[in-house]
């Protein structure tokens, strides 16, 4: 999608998942999809749950290729991003990648989420967050 490279790494409480040259990465956001190049102005922002995409890039040293260029997929939920100066850093609270999401485990957190009930609102908010989560992990392991 572009040509100039800028770095992205994503990281979550358990470990770095990644820390690479990429040409677009598209994020979910607390209030929306957002997207990243090269030279894209300084945001910081609240990550929302959905779909991470990230269009790494070759990478290259003395001739030698370390790294593939590809798309790559993850499901992130919760944390916050950072773009400054060329770099993206993804701090989530959780990041699964879309390939080991199993559609039947997907679809039995739905079912389990859709099942619990309460009366105190702040309660049923979290409940609420938790159906959309599970449906969106469910509609990324049916791609």
């Amino acid at each position: 999608m572009a040509d100039k490279p800028f770095r992205c790494r994503l990281i979550t409480p358990e470990a770095r998942v990644f820390d690479a040259m990429a040409s677009y990465v598209s994020l979910p956001m607390h209030d929306g999809q957002m997207g990243f190049m090269a030279n894209a102005g300084a945001v910081v922002g609240k990550l929302g749950v959905g779909e991470l995409r990230v269009e790494f890039v070759d990478r290259y040293e003395q001739n030698v290729k370390l790294e593939e260029s590809g798309n790559k997929r993850w499901f992130v939920s919760g944390g916050f991003m950072q773009n400054v100066n060329n770099v993206l850093t993804i701090l989530a609270s959780v990041a699964q990648p879309v390939e080991a999401i199993k559609p039947e485990e997907a679809k039995a957190e739905l079912a389990e989420a859709q099942a619990r009930r309460s009366n105190k609102a702040e309660e049923m908010e979290r409940i609420t967050q938790e159906r959309n989560a599970a449906r969106r992990k469910v509609a990324l392991a049916q791609r």
